[in-house]
């Protein structure tokens, strides 16, 4: 395996100090996150705090040194962080999903080499998306042998969340039998580029932009076959999505906390209603207490999705990752919609000044109406009707 320089970072070993870190760290990353989305200043000092928090590691086999935390515990702090700044909680999420590819599917050399890069501190970027092909699954990056041994990876990606800021970049390519297999790149190998080119309206400052391979060496034992992990039960894809899902929630919550601050400072009462603070308005508070039972609702779906995939990555069958995935499902389903109604709705219930571009409120429903739109609610509510109707098991593609 290759030898890399090493950040420090602190190693986490239970779920309650990766909590207590969470919370510190949201805390943290909120006081600057309106400005940073309004500058577009990309959260370089605050990745390397979150790499030397240790929070990158948590999910690290407790046999290699990691805390190897509940997906309750990995759900919540996503959920945290997402509060406090969604773009900064959005960078890491392909981190774990590539160290669960290295948990299914690496070698003990591979897992030993890796999960130590990761307890240092190192961070996983993504390169898996491709735009102009014929739908979300058609990847166009190749994967061939090397004469020499090893491989060369040839390809564009797009959507890279985290790769600019990453020090290594897991790649999703085809080898020449067709099979998916994930390659895990330095950010400074020759022929590796990210352009840091993304322009969404939202999730601004998670530089999503464009990864470029050209004719990019890779030494065979950085290669893993990540085509095995769907051929069996697996909650690869209920993982990925259970955290994009815990960051909608934490967008919902986000919002309802500064609206809920904005009116106990800020607004105005409405003349009509007869008292001296808009806090005692009856029809803000009949306001304020429908979104947050929408609220509560997707952070309950949250918790009970967390339990399922919990219960299914401790006894593995189809019937239990069928489960898990459908829990999942079910929570970015509902939760999808209630981080749009909320952010929205933060308007609604702050009044006219909060309108001022100057404060920034937009950037909850543009973050929420950006990262919503990553894969289509609507087919989790068709797995679900068929579970539900027919027991039909979801299928196994990574995305549920």
């Amino acid at each position: 395996m290759t030898t890399t320089a090493r950040p420090t970072a602190t190693v986490i070993h239970t779920d309650a100090e990766a909590l207590d870190t969470a919370r510190t760290l949201a805390a943290e990353f909120a006081a600057g996150a309106e400005r940073r989305d309004a500058e577009r200043l990309l959260p370089t000092a605050e990745l390397d705090r979150l790499s030397a928090s240790g929070l990158l590691g948590i999910t690290v086999p407790a046999e290699y040194g990691g805390a190897d935390v509940s997906l309750a515990t990995l759900a919540e702090v996503f959920r945290l962080l997402a509060a406090a700044d969604s773009s900064l909680a959005q960078i890491p999420q392909s981190h774990f999903a590539y160290v669960n590819v290295l948990r299914a599917q690496g070698t003990p050399e591979q897992q030993r080499f890796f999960f130590a890069e990761i307890l240092a501190g190192k961070r996983f970027g993504n390169a898996q998306s491709e735009a102009g092909t014929k739908h979300v699954q058609d990847y166009r990056t190749r994967l061939t042998a090397d004469p020499d041994g090893g491989y060369v990876l040839t390809g564009t990606k797009h959507y890279s969340t985290g790769a600019l800021f990453a020090h290594w970049v897991p790649v999703l390519a085809r080898a020449e039998d067709e099979l998916l297999h994930v390659a895990y790149v330095p950010r400074d190998a020759p022929g590796l580029t990210v352009v840091d080119d993304w322009d969404g309206m939202g999730q601004r400052t998670t530089a999503s932009g464009t990864v470029r391979l050209e004719s990019v060496r890779v030494p065979a034992e950085h290669v893993v076959a990540h085509h095995l992990t769907f051929t069996g039960p697996q909650v690869h894809g209920a993982v990925a999505q259970l955290l994009h899902a815990a960051i909608d929630v934490g967008i919902a919550g986000g919002a309802l906390a500064e609206a809920a601050e904005f009116v106990r400072t800020r607004t105005r009462p409405w003349f009509e209603a007869g008292v001296e603070r808009a806090t005692e308005d009856p029809l803000l508070v009949q306001r304020f207490g429908e979104l947050a039972v929408r609220l509560r609702a997707a952070e309950a779906l949250l918790e009970r999705a967390a339990r399922e995939a919990d219960a299914a990555r401790a006894d593995l069958t189809d019937d239990s990752a069928a489960a898990a995935s459908i829990a999942v499902a079910t929570v970015k389903a509902f939760a999808d919609p209630v981080a749009v109604e909320l952010s929205a709705a933060l308007f609604e219930v702050c009044g006219t000044r909060s309108s001022l571009a100057s404060l920034n409120l937009d950037r909850h429903w543009r973050n929420a109406r950006t990262h919503t739109l990553h894969d289509p609610s609507r087919w989790k509510v068709q797995h679900i009707g068929r579970y539900v109707l027919n027991g039909t098991p979801p299928p196994r593609h990574g995305l549920l």
